[in-house]
């Protein structure tokens, strides 16, 4: 309260003249207005849906007579305004003349000269008060509206019961309890009402049908797919140098390996391009997320890389990089969460919602530690979009571990499994595992010059051991001594000042050496001997490409997840006999022998033979550059987990049975006229169908008939027509979830046939069954392609 007295009058004007700007605080007067109505219907305007104009004002959040209440306010506001206003006007005109000639620097003002102070405020109440009726009908023609349909929408903004979505009530209540948990369901535009909890769960998910009253043009409008671009082989590797990006000891020693082989991948791209002629090949745009070089993950490979570390993983990535790159894709490589983030279209929260718009990526490849950062960020989304991954994992997943409902029942389940991806989507380094797709990698390829030359400058005597760390070599003493009799050892141990003890003297330590001087070492060696760790690494495989013998130890019993620590935790009952089971098994001797190192005298006697045997560089063709290109070509052309058809139910009959008994009534051999399945790939005529032994595996069945298992044929073969065109005498048919199936029981004359189509496995037997296995032929030097899978 302003009182008039001559005090007042005295303190009013020294205020008046210690504030001169006075008349800024009648603008002043006009912005605490306007911030005051602002504030007043900040409700309106801040709770906007995604989509929403931004002038549309939201009366469910502030309805009419609160927003018409507020107006009054703010009228009675702008009344008593105006008469404390008017005081203050008399005590400003009687100061004038005071003022006059102390304050002529006001005379410069932006009011007209001759306007008094009354005049200016009543004309700044007078523009609030037409913003305040302005606002007051846009509120009311609002409310009309919404008292027009608000009967009908009230209804509608119910959890409708429609069977086709019946987990939409669920998903509703769970929306009232915990809608704030993620920020991301404000950010699609969830406030609490029920409304925006369908409109979120019927427009952003889908487990609540469209809403009626909706404007439905924008969600039933979907992106055009573009238009197919044929890819073209790219021979210029410098913006792949780019992509790969730099700042770890991970990203340059794969920088590095890409550089060195530029010219190999180089020439195997114009090969394979004569090769497929005209073939029309879709260009598709590709992700790479290394998960386990991101901070994230640990990244625990980048800090060991420069002390004797695993190389494997790196030397795998940096050449399927260079794989996808020269085929001609269109490549985007990411190795942190936010790099993965912004790629995808997360959107801000904690994961819990889909992408803020459709995976631009045709395809994407990750690891198992990639794999779960997807799952924990895309929300939905990932279950969605997960055919189009692929994971590349170097020990294999088999399907018993990844079905997560029958690996958590049948005591399968592992840190590494239960993906419920086909398991064709985990790509290995060798071809171990039929039941998964062979990635790979590739070995330097010597030409003919390079392979004399090798023939003339190797010493007989000479040897390198596999082993880069220096725990490798303890407790070898025994076999190191046996060979020192007669050989030259060499080793590459890591060290930083001193010697590694385990390292005997009488063996000369190189140190860890970079790869081109380690390719210069093994081509002057006769023989590269393993220890027994690391399992399955390209160490053998380069060793054997520069003219080495292999020498490695046979276990026995075999190590798996059952008896070696090593393995206990993969997703995988596999057996390993060996160091290196692909190197025994498809190489052999004279490249390749396996001992029992435990025996002294078997192993003396191997390092003699070695010495006399006389071996050529050799490399299989599926580990050259063009091998894993013509390969990889084939897998993104050809393999497709999207569109795939569901599963026929278990034993239902095709109209015209595609199998005949071969001649010798040994097996099952597709019919030549047959026209089931065209879209099959592999070819469906490719297919050999065997009843194996007893305690037999599909996939050594198949290879025991010099053909390779081929799961994505088990559904042609899981049918009664199957056993009985190969004789089997079923009493019963039985149709359940298991890995084994489809099996014959000799006991009781039982057929089974597969329930869960996740679950048709190459792998796994027992002596119960007599598995029925599909298998096919293979190219040379390329078992992962049949002969017709160009």
């Amino acid at each position: 309260m302003i009182t008039v007295n001559p005090d007042g009058k005295i303190m009013v004007r020294r205020c008046l003249v210690t504030l001169r700007p006075f008349r800024l605080f009648v603008l002043g007067i006009g912005f605490f207005s306007l911030c005051f109505l602002m504030t007043s219907l900040g409700g309106q305007f801040s709770a906007r849906r995604l989509g929403d104009s931004p002038f549309t004002i939201r009366t469910e959040v502030l309805g009419g007579p609160e927003s018409r209440g507020v107006l009054r306010k703010m009228s009675d506001l702008l009344e008593l305004m105006v008469k404390r206003m008017d005081t203050l006007a008399r005590l400003e005109n009687g100061s004038e003349l005071h003022r006059a000639a102390g304050d002529q620097h006001f005379a410069v003002d932006r009011f007209p000269p001759g306007a008094g102070l009354m005049e200016r405020i009543q004309a700044i109440a007078q523009n609030v008060s037409e913003i305040a009726v302005k606002v007051d009908q846009i509120l009311r023609h609002s409310l009309l509206l919404h008292s027009k349909v608000s009967e009908g929408r009230r209804d509608q903004c119910e959890a409708p019961s429609d069977p086709k979505f019946p987990d939409c009530s669920g998903k509703v209540e769970w929306m009232r309890a915990r809608w704030t948990s993620d920020p991301c369901y404000a950010f699609f535009g969830v406030d609490g009402t029920e409304c925006s909890f369908l409109i979120y769960l019927s427009e952003v998910e889908w487990f609540c049908p469209p809403l009626p009253w909706r404007n439905q043009t924008a969600a039933q409008m979907a992106p055009k797919p573009l238009p197919k671009v044929q890819a073209v082989f790219r021979s210029n590797l410098s913006h792949l140098l780019e992509l790969m990006g730099s700042g770890k000891e991970s990203l340059i020693f794969m920088k590095k390996r890409t550089k060195r082989l530029t010219a190999q991948w180089v020439l195997a791209a114009q090969r394979l391009a004569r090769k497929l002629g005209s073939v029309w090949r879709d260009q598709k745009q590709i992700l790479v997320h290394i998960g386990f070089l991101t901070e994230e993950s640990g990244d625990v490979f980048s800090p060991r890389v420069l002390k004797g570390g695993p190389l494997g993983e790196m030397v795998q990535w940096a050449d399927i990089l260079a794989t996808l790159y020269i085929l001609g894709h269109g490549l985007r490589i990411t190795v942190s969460l936010k790099e993965l983030q912004s790629n995808l279209g997360v959107p801000p929260g904690r994961g819990n919602c889909p992408l803020t718009m459709p995976l631009p990526f045709d395809l994407i490849y990750t690891d198992y530690h990639g794999l779960q950062q997807m799952k924990q960020h895309m929300g939905l989304s990932f279950k969605k979009y997960r055919c189009r991954i692929r994971v590349i994992d170097t020990f294999g997943t088999e399907p018993a571990y990844n079905h997560e409902e029958y690996a958590t029942l049948h005591g399968y389940r592992t840190n590494w499994g239960y993906w419920n991806l086909n398991p064709k989507q985990f790509m290995t380094m060798f071809p171990h595992t039929p039941d998964n797709s062979f990635m790979g990698f590739v070995s330097e390829e010597l030409n003919e010059t390079e392979k004399q030359l090798i023939k003339g400058s190797k010493a007989s005597n000479m040897a390198v051991v596999y082993g880069k760390e220096a725990s490798i070599w303890k407790g070898k003493e025994k076999f190191l001594g046996i060979l020192n009799k007669y050989m030259e050892i060499h080793g590459t141990v890591y060290y930083e000042s001193q010697r590694p003890p385990e390292v005997p003297a009488f063996v000369k330590n190189h140190g860890l050496l970079p790869q081109p001087e380690f390719q210069q070492l093994l081509r002057k060696a006769k023989l590269f001997i393993g220890f027994g760790f690391p399992y399955e690494g390209p160490a053998p495989l380069e060793a054997i490409a520069n003219g080495c013998v292999f020498l490695q130890s046979r276990f026995s019993p075999p190590h798996s997840s059952l008896n070696h620590e090593f393995f206990r935790g993969k997703p995988t009952s596999r057996e390993v006999f060996s160091q290196h089971p692909y190197a025994e098994n498809f190489i052999g001797k004279p490249h390749v022998w396996t001992v029992d190192y435990n025996n002294s005298e078997e192993f003396e006697a191997a390092i003699k033979a070695i010495m006399r045997t006389q071996v050529d560089p050799y490399l299989p063709y599926e580990y050259t550059c063009e091998g894993m290109l013509e390969r990889i070509h084939a897998y993104i052309q050809h393999q497709d987990f999207c569109a795939a058809p569901g599963p026929a139910p278990p034993g239902a009959r095709a109209p015209l049975s595609p199998f005949v008994l071969a001649p010798n009534a040994t097996h099952l051999e597709w019919t030549q006229n047959a026209s089931f399945a065209p879209g099959a790939w592999p070819p469906a005529h490719s297919l050999r169908a065997w009843l194996a032994t007893a305690g037999r595996a599909c996939t050594d069945a198949c290879l025991d008939h010099g053909l390779i298992c081929e799961p994505s044929f088990f559904p042609f073969l899981n049918s009664q027509d199957a056993f009985q065109k190969l004789q089997v005498p079923c009493d019963s048919t039985e149709s359940e979830m298991n890995h084994l199936y489809p099996a014959f029981a000799q006991p009781g004359h039982e057929c089974f046939l597969q329930k869960e189509p996740l679950l048709f496995s190459c792998a796994g037997s027992s002596t119960k069954y007599h598995r029925l296995c599909p298998c096919r032929d293979f190219r040379k030097g390329q078992v992962a392609l049949c002969q017709d899978c160009l």
